[in-house]
C-alpha cells in the first residue's frame, strides 16, 4: 500500500493506494467517528462490493442506499433519495458517508455529505479508473442540471480516499478507458516526462498490469493532489485541471447525460484543445500528433458528434463554469506538460477548431 496526503490544514486527508485494501478494515473504520454509517452506491456495484464493504461496519448502525446506475441519474431528483433514506432512517450529524462507486456516486455522495444537516463526514470509495485518478480526489461535489453539467454543487472534502486498484478488475474495458482520459490529461497539463512513460506503457495500464496500474493511479493522484492544495477552490492554477472539459462538456450536454462517458468527452475535448493550441502556434505539428496518437491508442474517441454544429457548441460552451464576465476561458497547450488558462485568443481560430470535425489535428 502507498499513502498520499493531501495536504488543506484541518481539511486535509490521506489517500491509500493499493490490492485488496478492502480487507483491511481499519483503513476505513479510523476515519469514522461515530457508530452511524450509510453506504452510498449504485445497482452495479452493489451486487459486486456493497457487502463487502458492509461487513467492515459489523455493529454499526448501518444504511444501504442503492442508487440507478448512470450520469443521467446523476441530479436533485435521485440526491433526494440519499436525503429520504438517511431521515427515514434518523441519521445525525456524527454519520458518515460511504460513497462506493465511479465518478457519478462520489460526487453525489459527497454533495449530500456536504448537505446534509449542514454538514456530516464522508469517505470515498472509488471503483472506476476515471474516479480513482480524478474524481475522488479534491473535494468537487455536486449534481448535474438539464441545462450544464455539474452546475449545482460544492467543493467539499472527504475524510479520506481509499482505492482498491483490485476494483478495476470488474470495470469494463470501455470505462476503463474512459478513466484513461484523465490519466493522460496530468501528462499533457504538468508533466510531460509523465506523458512519455503513458506513451510507452499505455497497454500495460489498460491491461491492468498491477505495478503499471499502481504508478499511473499513483502519480495522476499526486499531480492532483499537488494543485489541489495549492488552489482549493479553483481560483487559477486548478483550473489546468479541466483541460478538454468545456468542450467535452458541451459534447455531454447535447449528447444526453449517459450516452457518452465522461472521458470519451473529455478525449474530444483535449484533442480540440490540441487542434487550437496548434492554431494559435503554441504546439508544434508533432507535439499535437503525440497527443493525437496516444488519445487514439487508447480507444477513445477523436472528433465530436457529427450533429453537434458550431453554434450550439458555443451556445453550450457559454453556460460552462468557466465563463467569467461574459468571457470564455479554455485550458490551452504551450507544450506538452505546460497548460495555460486563458480567455484570449482569437474567435477566428475558435470557430475554426468547432468547425473542423473529422478534420481535428489533421
Amino acid at each position: 500500500m502507498q499513502t498520499l496526503n493531501l495536504d488543506l490544514a484541518d481539511r486535509g486527508y490521506p489517500i491509500y493506494i493499493g490490492i485488496n485494501l478492502l480487507d483491511q478494515p481499519e483503513l476505513i473504520r479510523k476515519h469514522v467517528c461515530a457508530s452511524q454509517v450509510a453506504i452510498v452506491t449504485n445497482e452495479t456495484i452493489a451486487p459486486l462490493y456493497l457487502e463487502r464493504v458492509a461487513a467492515i461496519f459489523d455493529g454499526y448502525q448501518l444504511s444501504r442506499v442503492i442508487l440507478p446506475d448512470g450520469e443521467q441519474f446523476k441530479s436533485l431528483e435521485y440526491l433526494n433519495h440519499i436525503f429520504d433514506q438517511l431521515l427515514a432512517e434518523k441519521h445525525n450529524r456524527t454519520t458518515t458517508l460511504i460513497a462506493l462507486g465511479g465518478g457519478v456516486i462520489g460526487d453525489m455522495t459527497g454533495f449530500a455529505a456536504a448537505c446534509y444537516q449542514r454538514g456530516v463526514n464522508f469517505i470515498q470509495i472509488p471503483t472506476t479508473l476515471l474516479a480513482q485518478v480524478d474524481s475522488s480526489v479534491g473535494g468537487k461535489t455536486g449534481v448535474n442540471h438539464p441545462l450544464g453539467k455539474n452546475m449545482i454543487g460544492a467543493f467539499y472534502q472527504p475524510q479520506a480516499v481509499l482505492i482498491d486498484i483490485q476494483t478495476l478488475s470488474s470495470l469494463p474495458l470501455r470505462e476503463l478507458r474512459a478513466g484513461f482520459a484523465e490519466v493522460i490529461k496530468y501528462g499533457l497539463i504538468c508533466d510531460a516526462e509523465f506523458f512519455v512513460w503513458l506513451e510507452e506503457n499505455y497497454q500495460k495500464v489498460l491491461q491492468l498490469d498491477p505495478q503499471a496500474l499502481t504508478y499511473a493511479i499513483h502519480k495522476s493522484c499526486s499531480i492532483k493532489a499537488e494543485i489541489v492544495e495549492g488552489d482549493e477552490r479553483e481560483a487559477g492554477l486548478r483550473a489546468t485541471l479541466n483541460l478538454g472539459h468545456t468542450f467535452g462538456h458541451a459534447v455531454e450536454t447535447f449528447q444526453g447525460y449517459g450516452n457518452w462517458l465522461h472521458g470519451e468527452a473529455v478525449a474530444v475535448g483535449m484533442v480540440m484543445a490540441l487542434d487550437l493550441s496548434r492554431r494559435l502556434g503554441w504546439l508544434t505539428d508533432n507535439e499535437v500528433q503525440r497527443g493525437l496518437d496516444l488519445i487514439e491508442k487508447a480507444g477513445l474517441p477523436i472528433i465530436p458528434p457529427d450533429k453537434l454544429k458550431k453554434e450550439t457548441f458555443i451556445e453550450l460552451m457559454a453556460l460552462d463554469k468557466k465563463v467569467f464576465d461574459g468571457k470564455l476561458r479554455l485550458v490551452l497547450l504551450q507544450e506538452i506538460g505546460r497548460a495555460i488558462v486563458t480567455s484570449n485568443f482569437p474567435m477566428e481560430a475558435f470557430q475554426q477548431t468547432l468547425e473542423a470535425g473529422d478534420q481535428l489535428c489533421r
